[in-house]
């Protein structure tokens, strides 16, 4: 299959509402311009990626996040080893984060909690969810059920007693307080995301909302396996794989905790 059957199959899967925020928020950033049999997913490109690409004979990769600008010089890079493997790369990102199978409303699905209202809008996208339980839980269980999903620790700040009802979710880079102030306002016990600061621990607290906070990357897993299933769901054209990725943000964090005086 081509590159570009494939990149149609996919724009296929999204309610495209603004075609220019759509292209600027995803598309080819590197054709290698052969049959793609095999593709991989994860969520970042990074040249380690790549290489995981590499070694399992990739032909594709579909990731969430193309190469970072802020990290100076890598989508140089990444672009020189995906032409030296001769594998073609495909992003989506904001799309992802809005659309129904993907990044928040997968890992919603995963804790079986049920949306009760898309938020936190950029330009007709909304990259927030506000979500809840039929059945309330306890803080420590919805934490030990997270991490298990995540396969990884999370951190988290207790501010507030009450049972997990109500839950406000910004999978991704949702620490912010403006991020938190909007599932504040929509009276949740806890807000969930994958990045903050001293800003968004702060107000929590001063606010009594409980926090959690997970990873960039596996806080958007499910969303980018979602996508990437999606694709071989009729015809079984193409073979899925799924590409490691090191939990680093989730060791970083251990290892500065283990440093720290």
């Amino acid at each position: 299959m081509d590159v570009s059957q494939i990149v149609e199959r996919i724009d296929e899967l999204f309610n495209v509402t603004n075609k220019e925020i759509y292209a600027n928020e995803s598309g080819v950033t590197y054709h290698a311009d052969k049959e793609v049999k095999k593709i991989g997913y994860c969520v970042n490109l990074t040249l380690e990626t790549i290489e995981e690409a590499r070694i399992h004979g990739v032909d594709m990769m579909i990731t969430h996040h193309d190469a970072w600008d802020e990290i100076y010089g890598l989508k140089e890079a990444c672009t020189e080893k995906l032409a030296a493997y001769g594998i073609s790369h495909y992003y989506n990102h904001l799309p992802l984060d809005d659309c129904n199978f993907g990044t928040n409303d997968s890992l919603i699905k995963k804790l079986n909690l049920e949306i009760i209202k898309r938020t936190h809008e950029w330009e007709g996208l909304f990259f927030g969810r506000i979500a809840q339980y039929e059945k309330e839980i306890e803080f420590k269980d919805f934490v030990t059920k997270l991490e298990f999903l995540l396969e990884e620790p999370v951190r988290f700040w207790q501010f507030n007693d009450k049972m997990v009802n109500r839950v406000g979710l910004v999978c991704g880079n949702g620490g912010t307080t403006a991020c938190l102030k909007e599932a504040v306002e929509n009276k949740c016990d806890v807000y969930i995301t994958g990045e903050c600061n001293l800003y968004t621990i702060q107000y929590a607290q001063f606010i009594g909302i409980n926090l959690i906070i997970g990873s960039h990357t596996f806080t958007e897993f499910f969303g980018i396996q979602s996508l990437a299933l999606k694709l071989n769901d009729n015809k079984k054209e193409l073979e899925v794989v799924r590409l490691n990725e090191e939990h680093y943000e989730a060791n970083i964090r251990i290892k500065l905790k283990e440093t720290s005086i």
